[in-house]
């Protein structure tokens, strides 16, 4: 039986790889390349998705606007019984006196003489001269009088009109701190607030409808025009206070002090609810304060360490706080009508309302006079157009200082917005105030929803640099081997190329 032969078992010979597939130059520069394009195609996709949304800002109208001013007309005629030389020489003297006080304030006067009564509406006036020295308001006309006709009498006359038309113009700080500022919307917060329920002394409950209804509802209503109101109550039958009282001597009995210090810190918010709904719109609270058995009777104190005749604070744009030492259990719609009379002052003071010159009296059933309440308007309606054009002139800026802040649509169309309702209201202070009032709050408003708008807001806590950090790790991973990559390649290329060029030496062939 033949066997078949053995195979052949030569040792392994070595591999020459160069001729495996892959392992060329060619085609590994392929694989690089590759990389490289996805890289490549994929840096627009990126570029797209990570872009911001930068629409452009109707820059030329915003600095127009810094030029512009709402400017309301005012006429006032003056008329009397007196000779028309006294009339005359009296409405010159207004005249003289209102034309160097109206361009600060906004209003384009003119001033009329004559014997003819008006039909008047807001921004007309009519100023009657009569014999008698106190000034009386009727709507919008007032019945002046001086002691003489002469200059100085005349003068001091004209200035108690002008007082009336802009009383704003002698506002003292302390006053201009304390009003809040414009809001179309705001919360009245009323509060009963027992230090301790458990003593003797305690309100338990208050008639508080109808003390609203009765004391305070006219002057929301008159108040109608520039804001809206939502109310709420509540009662607490514990409320501490943070610290105690001074306790000191009046009219030979022991009683407690609060200084004016004190009063900075009354509110306990630590331990006191007072605000129970939830809402955006700005609180102004109102709180009735009945102190327990141990601290009372509580008086404020001014400087000197003795208790003044108030009984009411008010704390600048918050609100106002009532003292009321000795309670009845259940507090009457009567009772409370003192209570919510101090209220309604601290309402109006709070929310701008100008208080009369001293000498000035109003003849009208209102809380507040026709002159007030036209001077408030015109005063509101000029804030609102000047602090919208402070926003969005600081939007501009802000566009311009961040270079890669998102402007996007809602952005751009609530600064055209706020643009197109200030040319509303420049338009429409000629003839109504009122309309002003609505275009420039409307103008106020988109304004700052654009300032704020949290897509702005974000790069402000979120710069550039941020995102620089986050994409370095992740993009330095990835480019540093297809760099080493491609130098390994360029040498090899450039080693390769070298070698090709240079001439191989000749072989010499052996002759036997």
């Amino acid at each position: 039986m033949t066997e078949n032969p053995a195979p052949n078992t030569a040792p392994d010979s070595p591999v020459d790889l160069s001729k495996i597939t892959f392992e060329t130059a060619t085609n590994r520069r392929r694989i690089v390349a590759s990389y490289w394009l996805v890289v490549l195609l994929a840096i627009p996709l990126w570029w797209k998705i990570t872009s911001i949304d930068r629409l452009s800002l109707p820059e030329s109208r915003v600095h127009a606007l810094t030029e512009k001013e709402l400017r309301f007309p005012v006429h006032v005629n003056v008329r009397g019984e007196q000779v028309a030389e006294s009339v005359q020489l009296f409405g010159a003297e207004l005249r003289r006196q209102l034309e160097s006080a109206a361009g600060p304030n906004g209003l384009a006067v003119s001033v009329s003489a004559g014997s003819t009564q008006r039909e008047l509406g807001p921004g007309s006036y009519e100023v009657v001269l009569g014999d008698d020295a106190q000034t009386t308001l009727y709507g919008r006309r007032t019945t002046v009088g001086t002691e003489s006709w002469a200059p100085e009498a005349i003068t001091k006359t004209s200035d108690t009109v002008i007082r009336l038309l802009i009383p704003y113009t002698y506002q003292t700080t302390s006053e201009e701190h304390r009003t809040v500022k414009y809001a179309p919307r705001y919360r009245l917060a009323f509060t009963l607030l027992n230090e301790d329920a458990t003593t003797s002394q305690a309100a338990l409950s208050w008639d508080i409808g109808n003390a609203l209804h009765d004391n305070l509802q006219p002057a929301l209503d008159r108040l109608s025009l520039l804001h809206n109101f939502s109310i709420e109550s509540q009662v607490q039958y514990h409320a501490p206070l943070a610290f105690s009282p001074h306790s000191i001597e009046w009219r030979g009995t022991q009683a407690h002090g609060l200084t004016p210090e004190d009063l900075t810190v009354f509110v306990n918010s630590a331990e006191w609810t007072l605000a129970s709904s939830v809402s955006n719109d700005p609180v102004l609270h109102f709180v009735l304060f009945v102190p327990s058995s141990i601290n009372a009777p509580l008086y404020i104190l001014d400087h000197e360490g003795n208790p003044t005749s108030s009984n009411a604070f008010i704390l600048p744009q918050w609100g106002g706080v009532v003292l009321l030492n000795k309670p009845d259990t259940h507090l009457t719609s009567a009772s409370l009508a003192p209570t919510f009379k101090t209220f309604q002052r601290q309402l109006l003071a709070l929310l701008g309302v100008s208080s009369l010159p001293q000498d000035v009296i109003s003849n009208d059933l209102e809380p507040f006079s026709d002159w007030q309440l036209d001077a408030l308007v015109r005063q509101r309606a000029r804030q609102n157009f000047e602090n919208s054009k402070e926003t969005l002139g600081s939007i501009v800026a802000l566009v311009h200082q961040i270079e890669n802040m998102p402007v996007g649509q809602d952005v751009k169309g609530d600064v055209q917005g706020s643009l197109n309702a200030l040319d509303s209201a420049l338009a429409t202070a000629k003839s109504s105030s009122t309309a002003a009032l609505r275009h420039s709050s409307e103008a106020l408003t988109l304004s700052s929803r654009a300032f704020f708008n949290p897509g702005m807001l974000a790069l402000l806590y979120f710069p550039a640099e941020h995102k620089y950090a986050v994409y370095t790790p992740l993009f330095a991973s990835i480019a540093a081997p297809l760099v080493a990559a491609v130098i390994r390649e360029v040498v090899a290329w450039k080693k390769a190329r070298r070698a090709a060029t240079v001439p191989q030496p000749a072989q010499r062939q052996r002759v036997d």
